[in-house]
């Protein structure tokens, strides 16, 4: 049983409780009934996050706001992960290298992670933390890390192997021709069941804190009146 059910099972028993033993049981029963207000109410929160109920303005976020999702990851990922500078010192890296020496020495799984943590500590790692963070970009890892392999062996093999304006270009182009064709296969179902997944089990903390504080409200209320 998760500990959301558990926090609104505990406050309805105190409520029925108290209930059941009227005068001496006041206290319990406003306790209990705060408690469950607090409990019930936040799960409602949290469950609206994720679905859509009739007349209810607001709920299901993100499932209705899909296509900001997809729009915000990719400006995300273009403009902090894959700008002009990024694209540049890596191609640079290539130059001047062999080929086996470069297929040898470059670690692609340690350039994502950097990317990524990079992404995380800029001023956008806010918004994606509320899309389970730099899970969210996993995703993208094999294409890229392939794309980043197969670039890295044309500029190798060019004739010049020169670093040049068209060289970032065509690589930006390719990078985002990959977020569009992995993006373009995200459905609202997947990426409310990706986020439900990450977080929906963290705020099960928020529906145990809503009924502590509620059942804290109620018994002081309930106190205070016995004064």
């Amino acid at each position: 049983m998760n500990k959301s059910a558990m926090t609104n099972i505990i406050a309805l028993a105190l409520t029925i409780i108290g209930y059941s033993n009227q005068g001496s049981g006041e206290i319990l029963m406003m306790t209990g009934l705060f408690a469950l207000s607090g409990g019930v109410t936040n799960w409602i929160a949290i469950h609206m996050l994720f679905e859509k109920i009739p007349l209810i303005y607001g709920s299901g976020i993100i499932p209705n706001r899909f296509e900001e999702f997809k729009r915000g990851i990719k400006k995300l990922v273009m403009n902090e992960f894959f700008n002009d500078d990024n694209i540049a010192y890596f191609l640079q890296q290539t130059q001047d290298k062999s080929k086996a020496s470069i297929q040898s020495k470059i670690d692609y799984e340690q350039i994502f992670e950097k990317l990524t943590d990079a992404i995380i500590s800029s001023q956008l790692g806010n918004m994606l933390g509320m899309f389970g963070g730099k899970k969210a970009l996993e995703p993208l890892k094999a294409p890229v890390i392939e794309k980043l392999s197969e670039i890295t062996q044309q500029i190798i093999e060019a004739p010049d192997g020169n670093l040049s304006a068209s060289n970032i270009d065509d690589f930006s182009k390719q990078i985002e021709t990959i977020l569009d064709s992995r993006l373009q296969k995200l459905t609202p179902e997947q990426v409310k069941n990706i986020i439900q997944d990450i977080i929906k089990s963290h705020l099960g903390w928020l529906v145990v804190w809503g009924g502590l504080f509620g059942g804290i409200i109620g018994l002081a209320i309930s106190v205070s009146q016995t004064l």
